[in-house]
């Protein structure tokens, strides 16, 4: 089923989109997403769950393939945007009471096969019939990507001097909206600390609040705990600061992930997964190589004026 155990995958949905267009009539978007829905007994929580990127539901994008497989088939046709309408064809495979249809059913109609034929010039196969959509492999596989840059940066980040990593943390936190510039929104206290605290960056560019931080180069092995925590929480509370950011190349233990909300002051705390992610969301020591545009049809651009 993929990754979304619970929501159909777009062969599986096949079937009953053309279902759901069996009346000779045209029938809206909604109309079929909300049939199917029912058809598979979704719930609400299903229904919103999301592509990675957060763009668009994966349910709506199962669906919208599907009727695009449907379209190339010749099964359906689109008079009008977002209005779809049985085919002949549509209609005499739903008389013949097919169990299921998937890509490879819809191979013996030409137009789906000539779809399915990869150009003169690409000499390899086409991919065989697969659950996960175009757009669904592509955004899995950018987050694989992600996630392996991310274990890069955070290697990087284990061998830095310790000084060095209190000052890439308090510049990621200006390149998150902190402050302004790195002149005069932050800074990173002396080297041997200042009761816990490694760095002050301002909240806002009035300096209205200051945010103080801790910041803890340490190997994997090293997980912060509670005590570091409280020394943290102490730290703030005698320079009566009211916001504090725990950031670590490790991790938290369970007792200091809960600990924090008995404190006084508001302490967010970032792992090291977190912080690298931050990283390459924020374009902080990483670079692009390279960029890739999925695009659309504009269908504005098409209608009559």
């Amino acid at each position: 089923m993929g990754l979304y155990m619970n929501i159909p995958d777009y062969q599986t949905c096949l079937l009953p989109v053309l279902q759901a267009c069996s009346e000779q009539q045209e029938h809206s978007i909604k109309e079929i997403h909300d049939q199917v829905a029912s058809h598979f007994n979704l719930s609400n929580e299903e229904l919103s769950e999301m592509l990675p990127s957060g763009n668009q539901s994966v349910f709506n994008n199962r669906i919208g393939w599907a009727r695009t497989y449907l379209k190339k088939a010749g099964l359906l046709i689109s008079p009008s945007r977002g209005i779809f309408k049985i085919t002949d064809r549509g209609i005499k495979v739903l008389n013949e009471k097919p169990t299921k249809i998937d890509a490879k059913f819809l191979m013996q109609f030409p137009e789906f096969a000539k779809f399915q034929k990869p150009k003169p010039d690409n000499g390899t196969p086409p991919p065989p019939p697969i659950d996960q959509t175009p757009q669904e492999i592509i955004e899995n596989e950018y987050q694989n990507l992600k996630k392996e840059l991310a274990s890069e940066v955070l290697e990087k980040l284990k061998e830095i001097d310790p000084y060095r990593f209190e000052k890439i943390v308090v510049e990621l936190l200006v390149k998150m909206g902190y402050g302004g510039t790195i002149k005069d929104a932050g800074k990173v206290l002396k080297k041997s600390g200042d009761d816990g605290i490694d760095g002050i960056i301002k909240e806002d560019r009035l300096g209205l609040d200051a945010i103080y931080v801790q910041a803890k180069r340490w190997g994997h092995t090293n997980v912060v705990t509670q005590p570091e925590i409280q020394k943290f929480a102490g730290a703030l509370d005698m320079k009566h600061a009211s916001k504090g950011i725990f950031i670590t190349t490790s991790s938290f233990s369970s007792g200091a992930s809960a600990c924090v909300e008995k404190f006084k002051s508001k302490i967010v705390l970032i792992d090291g997964e977190e912080l690298a992610e931050y990283m390459i969301d924020f374009n902080l020591g990483v670079s692009v190589e390279s960029t890739f545009e999925i695009k659309k049809v504009d269908t504005d651009y098409f209608t009559e004026e």
